[in-house]
């Protein structure tokens, strides 16, 4: 089962404070321990929100792009990691590791796999999905 572990913003976070030497050695230590172990598949930090855009679709073909900064950070997420784990179970104990401070908010959720789907995923649609993961892959390779 592929994870989600989604890190959520603070008021540090959306004011671009980096992480300190000492945060950043502590977070390689356990992201080389989640790649040991098999687990880590990706995992990546964001830029705050005022560097980003929404865009908000409405009725029919209208679009919206809104500029960044966005005004509720419990909303905002600050990073990311994509996990192979056994169980929920795993994941949350992998987790429990990590070095994070008092009042990090981390959000672990499981990601859809193709037989989560069941028949709405026809055949000729699982076919295409496939080629498009694995264009993702190489795409990734190539980043």
């Amino acid at each position: 089962m592929r994870f989600m572990v989604i890190v959520k913003a603070n008021k540090e976070s959306e004011a671009g404070v980096l992480p300190s030497e000492q945060d950043l050695t502590a977070m390689t230590k356990f992201n080389e321990d989640l790649v040991k172990a098999g687990v880590m598949l990706a995992g990546e930090g964001l830029h705050a929100s005022s560097k980003g855009v929404r865009v908000k679709f409405g009725p029919g073909s209208s679009k919206t792009v809104i500029d960044g900064p966005f005004p509720e950070t419990k909303e905002l997420i600050a990073g990311f990691w994509l996990w192979q784990c056994k169980s929920l179970e795993e994941a949350t104990e992998w987790l429990r590791r990590a070095p994070f401070g008092d009042g990090a908010e981390i959000e672990i959720r499981q990601v859809f796999e193709a037989d989560d789907f069941g028949a709405n995923l026809t055949p000729e649609t699982r076919v295409r999905e496939e080629g498009i993961a694995r264009q993702a892959a190489e795409n990734a390779a190539r980043a």
